[in-house]
């Protein structure tokens, strides 16, 4: 799509579906005990549920969660969300998805977990495409 003064919009006309969200294993655990995940600490410091489009998933786990085990890649629906899912700029210009709301997880469709290999570099879930 062309944007003004000639340059080209790489912004997409149509948003990605499903969105995910990386979450240690416990955290998903306390929010199957309260039906719904408030956010980590990051996401109450920030007021908003951080989540990431699939092309995204990789540069967040390496930027946030480089080493960390116990980690799970939640897929959402984001039709689910509703109009409290925003895409904003964040890292690099790029529109991430941020939910100004508690995650239903009724939402969730698939809850897997991220492994680490030998050099602690994570291993998506089988199936994962960016």
């Amino acid at each position: 799509m062309l944007a003004a003064e000639g340059t080209v919009s790489l912004r997409p006309t149509a948003m990605p579906k499903p969105v995910y969200k990386i979450l240690a294993e416990a955290a998903y655990d306390a929010a199957k005990s309260e039906g719904r995940f408030m956010g980590n600490g990051d996401d109450l410091r920030d007021g908003f549920i951080h989540l990431s489009a699939a092309h995204q998933v990789e540069g967040t786990l390496a930027k946030h969660y480089a080493g960390q085990e116990d980690l799970l890649l939640l897929t959402v629906d984001a039709e689910k969300l509703g109009s409290a899912l925003k895409w904003e700029d964040s890292r690099g210009g790029d529109l991430f998805p941020h939910l100004y709301a508690p995650l239903p997880l009724e939402a969730i469709l698939a809850a897997e977990p991220i492994r680490l290999d030998d050099d602690e570099t994570h291993i998506l879930p089988d199936g994962f495409t960016a």
